[in-house]
C-alpha cells in the first residue's frame, strides 16, 4: 500500500492558526466585555501582547525542531525529557477532543438563528451536533490537504462577516454610545487582569501551525511565518470588532445582546446583513471543528512515533491521515457530546470543557521554559543570550499568570486530569522496556 505525501504551504496554515483560534467565541465576547467599559481595549491588548510573545516563542522554536510534528508535546520534551512531553500531549489530546463537542454544540447554537427548532429539541441538536463531527472526520480522512482546503474556505468565509462590521462598521460609528472607561465601581487595577481574563481564552490555538510539521512544505519558513501572521490578523479582527461594536450599539445594549455582531450588520446593511454574520458565526465554529479534529490526530500521532502512545495512532490510510487516531478522537467526542442529552450532565459538562483549557495553557508553559533550556544547550543565539531569556521569561511569566487567571477551582481539577495520564505513562514505558 502506498502512501501519498502531502505538504501544505504557507496560506493553509497559516489557515490553520487563524481557523484553530477564531471560534464562535469572540461573536458574543463584545457583549460580555461590554458591561466592563472601554477599559476593555486595555485588557485586549494586554492579551494580545501576551499572545504575540508565544506566538514568537513558538515561531523561533519550529525553526530549531524542523521536520517534527507534535508541536507543544515536541518542544517541551526537547527541554524536558519525555515525561513531561508526555503530559504535555496527554492533556492537550485530551482537550482537543472534548473541546470538539463544545465547538459542535456552537455550531447548533449558531444555526438556530435559522433554525429555532435547534433550540428546543435535544435531540436534533444533538444529531446534527454529530453529523458535524463525523463529517468532518470523513474530510480529515481525506488527508491534510483536502482538510488544509476546508480550512482556507472556512477561514475566509469566517473573515468576510468580520470585517465588513469592522470596515463598514467605521461609517456608523458613534462616539456617544462608547461606554465609559471603568463601568465596574473598582479600581482600574482591579478590573484590567478581570477583561484580560475574558480574552484570554480567545488566542488558544495560536501553536496550531507547529502541530503538524512533517506535512509542511519548508516548515522551517512556512510556520514562523504563519504563526506571526495568522495570529497578528486575529490581533486585528479582536480589537478592530471590540472598537467598532462599542461604537455602533450602545453600552446597555450591546451588554444584553446574544448576537452582537449580527445586530451590528442590521444597522449598517438590514436583515439580510445581519442573516449573514449570523451565518458566519456558523461557519467560523464550523471551521474551527475542522481544525482541531486534525489537531486531535496530528498530535498523538507524534507522540505514538516516539513510542509514548500506542502505535495504533501512527498507522496511516492511502492518504495519509492518521485514520485510527482521527476516528478514536471523534468517538471519545461523540461520547462526551452525548452527554448533552440530559439537561442534568449540561453543567459538568461545561466545567469539563472549562477545565481542557487548562491543559493547553500548561504546554505554553513548558514550551516558554524549554525555549531558554534548548537554546542555551544549542548554544543557539548564545551571544544574544539576554534577548533570549527576555522572551522566554516574558512567556512563562505570562503563561503562569494564564493559568492563575484560570481560578483555583479548575486549576486543581486540570492538574488532576494531568496526573491522571501518569499510569498511562508507566504503562507505555514498561511495554517499550518488554519489548527491548
Amino acid at each position: 500500500m502506498t502512501l501519498k505525501s502531502q505538504k501544505i504551504g504557507l496560506i493553509t496554515t497559516t489557515s490553520l492558526v487563524v481557523g484553530g483560534v477564531i471560534g464562535a467565541g469572540i461573536f458574543l465576547l463584545p457583549s460580555s466585555l461590554a458591561g466592563y467599559g472601554s477599559i476593555s481595549i486595555l485588557g485586549w491588548l494586554f492579551t494580545a501582547t501576551g499572545a504575540l510573545i508565544l506566538a514568537k516563542v513558538f515561531s523561533n522554536f519550529s525553526k530549531i525542531i524542523v521536520n517534527k510534528s507534535g508541536g507543544p508535546y515536541a518542544y517541551s520534551k526537547a527541554g524536558f525529557g519525555d515525561f513531561i512531553g508526555f503530559l504535555v500531549a496527554w492533556g492537550y489530546w485530551i482537550s482537543c477532543w472534548i473541546s470538539n463537542a463544545g465547538l459542535a454544540l456552537a455550531i447548533v447554537g449558531a444555526l438556530s438563528v435559522f433554525f429555532p427548532a435547534l433550540n428546543t429539541d435535544p435531540i436534533s441538536k444533538v444529531s446534527v451536533g454529530l453529523g458535524m463531527i463525523w463529517f468532518f472526520t470523513w474530510i480529515n480522512s481525506r488527508g491534510i490537504k483536502t482538510a488544509g482546503k476546508v480550512q482556507v474556505v472556512t477561514t475566509v468565509l469566517k473573515l468576510l462577516p468580520l470585517a465588513f462590521v469592522i470596515l463598514a462598521g467605521i461609517f456608523f460609528f458613534d462616539i456617544d454610545n462608547f461606554p465609559e472607561f471603568n463601568l465596574t465601581g473598582q479600581s482600574d487595577f482591579a478590573t484590567i487582569p478581570i477583561v484580560a481574563a475574558l480574552t484570554l481564552y480567545a488566542f488558544i490555538g495560536i501553536e496550531s501551525g507547529t502541530i503538524p510539521a512533517e506535512n509542511v512544505k519548508n516548515p522551517e519558513k512556512t510556520i514562523p511565518r504563519a504563526t506571526m501572521l495568522g495570529t497578528l490578523i486575529v490581533v486585528l479582527v479582536y480589537i478592530g470588532s471590540t472598537i467598532v461594536l462599542f461604537g455602533i450599539l450602545p453600552a446597555a445594549d450591546l451588554a444584553k445582546s446574544p448576537a452582537p455582531f449580527a445586530e451590528a450588520a442590521e444597522i449598517i446593511g438590514g436583515k439580510y446583513a445581519g442573516y449573514f454574520v449570523a451565518a458566519g458565526a456558523a461557519i467560523s465554529a464550523i471551521g474551527c471543528l475542522n481544525g482541531w479534529i486534525l489537531m486531535s490526530a496530528q498530535l498523538p500521532m507524534a507522540v505514538a512515533k516516539d513510542n509514548m502512545f500506542p502505535r495504533i495512532f501512527k498507522k496511516e490510510n492511502t492518504n495519509g491521515a492518521p485514520i485510527f487516531g482521527i476516528v478514536i478522537g471523534s468517538i471519545l467526542t461523540t461520547i462526551v457530546l452525548l452527554l448533552n442529552i440530559s439537561d442534568g450532565l449540561v453543567e459538568q459538562f461545561t466545567f469539563i470543557v472549562n477545565l481542557t483549557v487548562l491543559a493547553c495553557l500548561v504546554p505554553y508553559l513548558f514550551v516558554s521554559a524549554s525555549y531558554i533550556i534548548v537554546l542555551i544547550e544549542k548554544r543557539i543565539h548564545i551571544n544574544n543570550f539576554l534577548k533570549t531569556f527576555a522572551l522566554g521569561s516574558l512567556g512563562f511569566a505570562y503563561s503562569i499568570w494564564a493559568i492563575f487567571g484560570s481560578g483555583s477551582e479548575t486549576v486543581f481539577y486540570g492538574f488532576l486530569l494531568l496526573l491522571l495520564g501518569i499510569p498511562f505513562y508507566v504503562l507505555m514505558q514498561w511495554n517499550k522496556r518488554k519489548k527491548k
